[in-house]
């Protein structure tokens, strides 16, 4: 592994997803990427105390947020403060996404936006940004290749494509995303999703006959 003593760190949390005057029960995969002194944290899901039990004492450096619907992004701002012994870290999120954050937060922004081939550097491996639009304007993945992995939110699932046919969302411009951005990827990536099981970029292009 070349990225040394970098790890990814996995909990689930439980809580809703509402959207279009709906509300689901759900379960979300956090997702801790880092080394023993500092970490980012992909999506902030239901609970604070959650995360922060995957954390540790690790200082984090970003709360970065695969896309803005609730269920990903309800506590970002309670996380944001509480972290780092309340020093606080930066949300992160792609600005196609203002009309579903302004959903669930109308007092608060994010902090820094995301763009397509940004890299974030953490705990001596790189992630990089790759803006997958479809199931919401600015989804993003986070492909960090020395760890074999990609972090793909709601945008690729163990079993195919994220959903749609919700506001926002477009099935034709998501596995338009998918096939451009995610199937160009070494067949052996680990896809670790929004919600679910694991799977590899190789067992979802042949589901997708790519």
């Amino acid at each position: 592994m070349a990225a040394g003593s970098a790890r990814v760190d996995h909990a689930v949390t439980s809580g809703t997803f509402c959207l279009d005057g709906e509300t689901f029960e759900v379960d979300n995969n956090v997702w801790v990427v880092g080394d023993d002194t500092e970490c980012v944290v992909i999506d902030a899901p239901h609970s604070v105390e959650d995360i922060l039990a995957v954390v540790g004492e690790r200082r984090v450096k970003a709360i970065v947020c695969t896309h803005a619907h609730d269920d990903h992004v309800r506590v970002a701002p309670a996380l944001r403060e509480a972290v780092n012994n309340g020093a606080g870290a930066p949300i992160l999120l792609h600005p196609d996404d203002r009309p579903l954050w302004e959903l669930t937060h109308t007092q608060y922004l994010w902090d820094v936006d995301l763009a397509d081939g940004q890299t974030l550097e953490v705990g001596g491996t790189t992630l990089r940004v790759l803006h997958t639009p479809g199931h919401a304007p600015g989804a993003v993945c986070l492909y960090a290749p020395d760890l074999g992995c990609v972090f793909t939110g709601d945008t690729l699932f163990n079993g195919g494509p994220g959903a749609t046919g919700r506001s926002f969302s477009d099935r034709p411009t998501l596995e338009a995303s998918i096939r451009a951005r995610l199937f160009d990827l070494p067949g052996d990536t680990v896809v670790h999703t929004g919600h679910g099981e694991d799977t590899t970029i190789a067992a979802e292009r042949e589901r997708l006959g790519a």
